[in-house]
């Protein structure tokens, strides 16, 4: 497994890197056992980032890490969120609140202070005032937390973001359906010294290619109870696109991959082609994806021919498809 540093941090992530949202539940009923046998498998294929939240599961996501941490000799990078809980969001960022809300989140993941902590899809008006920046950098100097970066929904927010000079890291929705990054951040982010976090990097599992117009998603998965966007913004469900178009968009990519590869093998190596992007965060519930994901950072880069026809494909047919602000 290959690393690259975090933007200003200094912190070296793996080039693939764990998301922990499936540790809430919310991608359908994963026990205590194998969310630990999947952290575990992490740490021996390379993987040295672990991105997770405080709202995942009520903050079991959180703790399990921390526990996983306390029990094995894997000391990954570590980065959370704040600012989506029910007491926060929409509009109480107050500098107290906030902090609390770390310190619980910093008590769960039994560690003194937190590498990373992102403000999690904010609302735009908030990004817009500016005070909870303020609160971030304050909380920096404290050291409660090393570092801070934002998660947002839209790339106008991730440039209202990129204003604030102390900003190590913006985490993104960037994948092979959702490319406009390329052209409207990625070196504004380079050029502020910003790392680029890739996050629904396989659209929600769309871009495995495993799943047909007519799969079915337990109840308490997203995929299911938000795929119109009924609980958050759609755009955080298959990247915003209809499941049956979805399907149909990611069969229209395989002409496109190397003989070989996967599916997803071919998602996560376009991903990891572009500089500026520090860490690919996926999603693995099962400690075989873990395996299968790692692969894809030393899969040799894509041609250019090829990104340049993956850039057409997205601009002609599935742009026109998404169904939130990009």
């Amino acid at each position: 497994m290959k690393s690259r540093t975090l933007g200003k941090s200094g912190l070296e992530v793996s080039d693939i890197g764990l998301g922990c949202w499936q540790f809430g539940g919310d991608f359908g009923a994963i026990d205590d056992a194998r969310a630990l046998a999947t952290m575990a498998a992490a740490t021996a294929a390379g993987v040295q980032f672990f991105d997770t939240a405080d709202v995942y599961g009520g903050g079991r996501s959180e703790a399990l890490i921390g526990q996983y941490m306390e029990d094995s000799s894997a000391h990954p990078t570590v980065a959370t969120k704040v600012g989506r809980s029910a007491d926060l969001f929409p509009a109480n960022y107050a500098y107290e609140d906030v902090r609390s809300h770390l310190l619980a989140s910093a008590e769960r993941l039994r560690t003194d202070a937190l590498d990373l902590i992102q403000l999690h899809c904010l609302p735009t008006e908030i990004l817009r005032d500016g005070a909870v920046f303020d609160t971030m950098n304050r909380l920096v100097e404290e050291g409660i937390c090393r570092h801070w970066g934002a998660s947002v929904e839209t790339l106008e927010e991730a440039r209202i973001c990129l204003e604030q000079e102390k900003l190590t890291s913006l985490q993104i929705i960037f994948n092979v359906f959702r490319q406009d990054a390329v052209w409207d951040l990625l070196e504004r982010a380079k050029s502020a010294n910003v790392g680029i976090i890739a996050r629904l990097p396989l659209a929600s599992g769309l871009l495995t290619g495993k799943f047909t117009a007519e799969t079915v998603f337990e109840p308490s998965d997203h995929r299911n109870y938000n795929r119109d966007g009924a609980a958050f913004s759609v755009g955080e469900t298959f990247s915003g696109l209809p499941l049956a178009t979805g399907v149909e968009l990611a069969e229209g990519l395989r002409p496109f991959v190397p003989e070989g590869w996967s599916l997803a093998d071919f998602s996560l190596r376009w991903l990891l082609d572009h500089p500026a992007v520090s860490s690919v965060i996926a999603g693995c519930s099962r400690p075989d994806q873990v395996e299968a994901n790692a692969r894809a950072s030393a899969l040799p880069p894509l041609s250019d021919d090829v990104h340049a026809a993956v850039k057409d494909y997205y601009l002609q047919r599935v742009r026109p498809a998404i169904r939130c602000p990009i």
